[in-house]
């Protein structure tokens, strides 16, 4: 699971239509909306922010300088509701910064347009 590795940015890059620089985390497996889960979350939704904010993307990558950012959540099954409800409320708070937060679906090979994911 990538939440484990929160130190680790899974993907990354410029979302043309947007020009916004797009953060990805990619989730694999249940949400269990477990306190032991969503902490792992949070301190990935950390790190990202912090290596967006703090500078080291710009020292890394220079030509991302100067364009908005957003975080993309990408996963096969969508989130619990107490996941949902932490998202929304970093979702409340990232955005004073102009930075978005979105869910996104990884492809499934059993995955079907009433699936309710996409």
């Amino acid at each position: 699971m990538s939440l484990e590795r929160a130190n680790v940015i899974d993907a990354m890059g410029l979302d043309e239509p947007s020009g916004r620089v797009i953060l990805v985390i990619r989730h694999e497996g249940p949400w269990d909306g477990s306190d032991q889960q969503l902490f792992l979350l949070q301190e990935k939704l950390n790190a990202y922010l912090s290596f967006a904010l703090d500078g080291e993307m710009a020292d890394a990558y220079p030509d991302f300088t100067g364009h908005p950012l957003g975080l993309r959540i990408d996963s096969d099954i969508p989130p619990d509701p107490r996941t949902l409800h932490l998202l929304g409320h970093v979702r409340q708070q990232i955005a004073f910064q102009d930075i978005t937060l979105d869910l996104g679906a990884a492809p499934a090979s059993n995955c079907g347009p009433a699936c309710g994911c996409h």
